[in-house]
């Protein structure tokens, strides 16, 4: 029962306001990345900010949501889901508001990490609550619905960052995020129960986090700075080796630990594998994707920022009508059709789209668009809802943090990749067609090209060739993007379970509240 009755809040719905509360949480965090990216002019022209510090803008709180989420889901297992869901909500909250008065870019990269650590703590979090507060066959539909509202903050971001930048002031987007985080926790105090481990101790592996967030940061930072620092410096190549050590330090520290912070055993699920696999892989894709097509679009096209996130609503639409049913279609059906479905239709997607020229139109770009979003609905929830279902509820939390953390970690990667990848073929496409300019120009210009600028005031010649190299290094990429989802298609069907969740056999599970289901059986990995 509910310790705390309200005339709206009962027990047979509390899990639909546990949903609703989960929601507009994971609405703040997924608006806060995509809004920040179309201010980032204004916060340059008001704060005097270097180029530098508007990367670290971003990169800030990429890394600190990244490298916490696998912390974050397991201290929400010791110590509480809901407690730690607040907690982030909290710190996220707060240091939006600060934000937004900052007098210096020094303090804005700093509370954009506090908000990444916010966020590292409230995103396993959501999934987990949500893990706990409905049975089995019906998370397909409650994920279905948290990845629509997911796509949805991204669908909106741009377009009201950019209004709200233009019109008003780029502080406005961060004082958004406080009076959302005010309702979320209101709602979470009344309808969410609370929920933790009981089969551990109170206990913190603190070897353990110490060596994944060293080896975390390590990477993350060598694949965020990669392409600006050259893959093949010092400094990236002793990230590399750091993390590497780190990792390896991890794994031997975790196996050793009395409590660990990630059970391994979890991977002897081919389910588990499986879906952790499709995540890193479909985030490489998507994220590689939307980054450097937006960069086409604004450097090729010539669309200004608001016009591009437009032009990418199609796709974001899409997944917000197709994420909820496949939830529903994975309550029938089991989630590996649908991933492989998705996954396939994104190659597709991307494939299209990889033969986009410099004189391209959006007519090109759209049905690619549309078929991404479709492709992705097929795959986001059912994913989620197969990893979630694949292990014991009592573990939700770091289950929820290790797949959230092969999604931060794919998306990172392939935008790098992608980066590294135009880099490198925009060098050989201006050695043939700028044979005459120097070495040292061609070079400057190929290094520019993997973050996405195309000059603009350089002269006919160059200003065409850089174009051209830029448009056909992107076609490439996409094009190996399309093969790398087409292996997550096969990875899917190979491993991830087919059958739906089992309807619980008999009413007396309701006395232990809803959602409270036990554990199913879960073929292995021999």
């Amino acid at each position: 029962m509910l310790d705390h009755r309200h005339a709206l809040i009962n027990d047979e719905n509390s899990r639909w306001w546990t949903l609703g509360a989960m929601c507009f949480a994971l609405f703040m965090v997924m608006l806060d990345n995509t809004v920040v990216n179309v201010a980032l002019p204004s916060i340059q022209r008001d704060l005097h900010a270097s180029l530098s510090a508007l990367e670290w803008t971003v990169n800030a709180y990429t890394l600190t949501f990244a490298v916490l989420l696998v912390t974050g889901g397991r201290l929400g297992d010791i110590f509480g889901r809901r407690r730690m869901f607040l907690f982030g909500v909290v710190v996220f909250g707060a240091a939006s508001a600060v934000i937004g008065f900052v007098p210096s870019d020094t303090l804005l990269v700093a509370f954009r990490a506090a908000q990444g650590i916010g966020a590292a703590f409230m995103m396993p979090a959501t999934l987990s609550i949500i893990t706990q507060a409905f049975p089995p066959h019906q998370r397909g539909t409650a994920i279905g619905t948290w990845a629509g509202v997911s796509a949805l903050a991204l669908a909106i971001g741009p377009v009201l960052g950019g209004f709200l930048t233009q019109d008003v002031s780029w502080r406005a987007i961060f004082f958004i995020n406080p009076p959302i985080a005010v309702i979320a926790v209101g709602v979470t105090l009344f309808a969410t129960r609370e929920s933790r481990d009981e089969t551990v101790a109170r206990t913190v592996d603190v070897p353990g986090i110490v060596a994944i967030t060293v080896g975390l940061t390590a990477l993350v930072l060598a694949l965020v700075e990669g392409n600006s620092w050259h893959w093949g410096s010092a400094r990236v190549i002793s990230l590399l080796a750091v993390s590497a050590v780190a990792v390896a330090g991890f794994l031997r520290t975790e196996i050793r630990a009395r409590a660990p912070m990630v059970d391994f055993t979890f991977f002897r699920s081919r389910t588990f594998l499986g879906a952790n696999l499709v995540g890193l892989i479909v985030s490489f894709a998507m994220l590689a994707q939307f980054f450097f097509l937006a960069l086409y679009m604004q450097n090729i096209l010539h669309y200004s920022p608001l016009q591009t996130g437009v032009r990418f609503l199609p796709s974001t639409i899409v997944i917000i009508i197709a994420g909820p049913l496949a939830g529903r279609l994975t309550d029938r059906v089991g989630p590996r059709s649908p991933m492989v479905a998705g996954l396939t239709l994104v190659a597709v997607a991307l494939f299209i789209q990889s033969r986009l020229t410099v004189h391209t139109g959006y007519g090109l770009l759209l049905p690619g668009f549309v078929l991404m979003g479709l492709g992705m609905g097929l795959t986001m929830s059912p994913m989620s809802t197969a990893a979630m279902n694949a292990v014991d509820r009592t573990k939700a939390g770091v289950a929820s943090g290790v797949l959230s953390m092969s999604r931060m970690v794919g998306g990172t990667f392939g935008v790098a990749v992608m980066g590294a990848l135009v880099t490198a073929i925009g060098k050989s496409q201006l050695q043939q067609g700028l044979p005459h300019v120097p070495a040292a120009v061609r070079d400057a210009i190929a290094n520019a090209l993997g973050s996405g600028a195309v000059p603009g005031h350089a002269g006919a010649r160059i200003a065409a060739v850089t174009r051209q190299a830029f448009v056909t290094a992107l076609g490439t990429g996409l094009t190996i993007g399309a093969a790398v989802t087409l292996v997550g298609a096969a990875l899917a069907l190979a491993l991830v379970a087919g059958r739906p969740p089992v309807r619980p056999a008999a009413p007396s599970q309701e006395a232990e509240g809803p959602g409270v289901t036990a554990p199913q059986a879960e073929p292995t990995v021999v």
